[in-house]
């Protein structure tokens, strides 16, 4: 059964811009991406809005709906009353297009800098082999399908534009996780971690992994562990004690460090 939806979509682009009031027919079952190409149909045909696969598997539909960032096409419109007026707006995060479109390029920056997989030399036999077990522990996050919610969401940068270049954000503490725990990489990432990604300025409140629509459970299973290793490394009193006596760490530059 169709009905009347009241919508209100931000318009505008980076010199800035104002929500628009719209009603929408829609229909039963349908998502928020369902009335938006609607929207664009009848009334806004210029209306930017980025989507490619409509299953909530390639991440391109990010957007805030009501102020929580999500899915347009995982969220469903039975999700809220008839007679309740949706409000559509882009990521706040990063810097706006035009209309829901934002410039995510921040993300493909903090990915260049990562530190890449480095394999130990093969078994004699030419193969390199691995327990399943092992295989499983990061299999969770190849999940992400970087739609970057849970970097939109973190307050380190959400509040804090200046603190982006010294902050990757919870989608790359995800990935140095998953590098660091992957059973054949020989390469130590706490110090890049620490330094170039600016793992200790999250203060792990979970909102991450609140918006995470793969459910990867992103400050449990990459964050904490990660910051673990980093204390191990820098606090832990025995290697302060061999650091005195010449027992020294070298992190992943090759530098010696106490």
């Amino acid at each position: 059964m169709g009905y009347e939806l009241k919508m209100r979509v931000w318009r505008g682009d980076q010199s800035g811009g104002d929500l628009g009031d719209y009603t929408v027919e829609v229909s039963e079952g349908e998502v928020v991406l369902d009335a938006l190409h609607r929207l664009q149909a009848t009334q806004a045909g210029d209306l930017a809005v980025r989507w490619n696969c409509k299953a909530g598997k390639c991440g391109s539909c990010s957007a805030e709906i009501n102020g929580r960032p999500r899915l347009l096409c995982m969220t469903r419109l039975s999700d809220f009353e008839p007679t309740e007026t949706i409000t559509v707006t882009p990521m706040r995060s990063f810097p706006v297009i035009r209309d829901l479109v934002t410039d995510v390029s921040y993300n493909y920056e903090k990915a260049r800098e990562l530190p890449g997989v480095e394999l130990g030399p093969r078994d004699p036999d030419g193969k390199r082999r691995m327990m399943q077990v092992d295989v499983e522990r990061g299999q969770e996050f190849r999940k992400c399908i970087e739609c970057f919610l849970c970097q939109n969401t973190c307050h380190v940068v959400r509040d804090h534009e200046d603190n982006k270049p010294a902050f990757a954000g919870p989608r790359f503490f995800l990935r140095y996780a998953e590098l660091d725990m992957h059973p054949l990489d020989t390469r130590d990432r706490r110090s890049a971690a620490r330094e170039t990604a600016g793992l200790g300025m999250c203060n792990i409140t979970k909102c991450c992994t609140e918006v995470c629509p793969e459910g990867i459970r992103i400050t449990d299973n990459a964050i904490i562990p990660m910051k673990e290793r980093i204390v191990d490394r820098k606090y832990d009193p025995l290697v302060w004690l061999g650091a005195k006596i010449g027992l020294r760490n070298k992190d992943d530059d090759g530098r010696t460090e106490a």
